[in-house]
């Protein structure tokens, strides 16, 4: 069999890995790629024919591992697609609130082009194009062992990452016996705010891992919640705002928890917390219906609806979030995106980041070439919506926020498996795929690869 390297390599967005065997033709991840040139990257031809493919497995549904599921379709895919039910139903908003990006923002391009005499530009997909994308889903749950095709087996195991996420474990007949590839997905810490801790691999021939954090260290939850509460009380004592860039996805969903938890404890007063995320108010009702994904500190805390302690504003429409601008002390705004690229955030950031008084808390992974990394690696100022804003808000980064396991964790998940597979390093720039190489050469026996986009194996 054949394993095909096609996104998600030396670079933490764009997953996409194809395995090609004799009697079947499986994608894992179809995910779109963000940073710079991602547009052109993200129009390029597949390197397969999608009309060909048996089936589709997500791992989760993060854009990065979903986004271009879409057009996907829309060049011919009619396979399966399978996921677990929570992956399954939050995949359904982000990739209706991806086709509304589209739109939106191909229409304001084709306005510009059309006054300047340039080429107009057609959406990557739209609306219609995801409503042919749902019939295909086939959720699963965990750790029951699925037949794909005659000789193909498979099985997701909790990732510990996001609500639903896997990693995906596929056995496949080799000659005359049965081999083994895993794809951890991405990988969660232990002790996340919301999710169960993820499950431990124990015996594979192959894996692909993700090393988001393969070269460095978190700090620890308890510590980055402590200066969590610092910078709210002095930011609020300042007279400030604390803006709070943060993926609808995931993030927005540990932070309530969080923060409903700090002001139950006393530790914080009422505070008013304004989520300006349509898609955020969603996919957190979305994890209110799902509890079978929750540990028990979560299922106690985790209910939007008698969340009494907390002052919880979703805004719903353009005008509500545009009122935050005349909001200029003692909240709290979340908005996506988490990496600055798009959406609402920038608007806030324009209004807030060139006033001292104010914080911006980073509390997820910033790539490279995002405003938001630019923010973190201490620009002086940037541009924002044809502006030039200076930086002058306190600049802060939470690394003990995130939902990927850090080089410690990484290695740790590593442990348990009773033979020493090939290992394939994937999602993580490449410094830090090339460190968490390092790392496990020092550690382990492990044959290990870092693959470059196009790159082929043969297991």
């Amino acid at each position: 069999m054949k394993l095909h390297f096609l996104g998600g390599v030396r670079t933490v967005t764009g997953s996409c890995y194809y395995l090609e065997g004799r009697n079947f033709r499986v994608l894992v991840e179809c995910g779109m790629f963000q940073g710079p040139d991602a547009e052109a990257i993200n129009r390029r031809p597949f390197a397969f024919d999608p009309a060909a493919l048996d089936c589709l497995f997500l791992t989760h549904s993060h854009l990065d591992h979903v986004g271009l599921v879409p057009r996907l379709v829309k060049e011919g895919f009619r396979g399966k697609i399978i996921a677990t039910s929570g992956t399954a139903d939050i995949a359904e908003l982000i990739l209706y609130d991806s086709a509304h990006i589209q739109e939106a923002d191909t229409e304001w391009l084709n306005r510009k082009a059309l006054r300047s005499g340039l080429d107009m530009k057609e959406p990557l997909y739209l609306p219609p194009d995801v409503d042919r994308v749902l019939p295909l889903f086939e959720r699963k749950q965990y750790g029951k062992i699925e037949e794909l095709c005659k000789g193909v087996r498979y099985r997701f195991v909790n990732a510990g990452h996001i609500l639903g996420s896997s990693t995906l474990e596929l056995w496949y007949q080799e000659g005359d016996g049965e081999r083994k590839i895993a794809f951890s997905g991405d990988i969660g810490k232990k002790d996340s705010p919301i999710v169960n801790d993820p499950v431990y691999v124990e015996e594979t021939d192959y894996l692909t891992i993700e090393s988001t954090y393969g070269n460095r260290k978190h700090k620890g939850m308890q510590e980055s919640i402590e200066e969590l509460v610092t910078i709210i009380k002095t930011t609020f004592r300042k007279g400030g705002n604390v803006i709070i860039p943060s993926f609808a996805l995931g993030r927005t969903q540990d932070l309530l928890f969080i923060l409903n938890k700090l002001v139950k404890e006393g530790r914080l007063f009422k505070i008013n917390v304004f989520i300006d995320s349509p898609l955020g108010e969603r996919i957190t009702r979305v994890y209110a219906a799902h509890p079978e994904y929750f540990d028990e500190e979560a299922r106690e805390l985790f209910n939007i609806e008698s969340r009494e302690a907390l002052r919880i504003h979703f805004t719903r429409k353009t005008e509500e979030s545009m009122a935050l601008n005349r909001v200029k002390k003692e909240a709290i705004i979340i908005s996506s995106s988490g990496m600055c690229e798009g959406g609402r955030v920038r608007h806030h950031l324009k209004h807030n980041l060139w006033r001292k008084e104010c914080s911006i808390v980073f509390v997820g992974y910033q790539a490279e070439g995002t405003l938001g990394r630019r923010i973190v690696d201490g620009a002086k100022a940037v541009e924002l919506l044809g502006e030039n804003i200076v930086v002058r808000a306190g600049i802060h980064t939470l690394g003990g926020f995130s939902a990927h396991a850090d080089q410690d964790e990484l290695l740790g998940w590593l442990c348990c498996f009773r033979r020493s597979p090939e290992i394939f390093i994937v999602h993580g720039e490449e410094q830090a795929s090339m460190g968490f190489q390092e790392a496990l050469k020092k550690r382990f026996p492990y044959v290990s690869h870092v693959p470059r986009v196009g790159d082929t194996f043969e297991i």
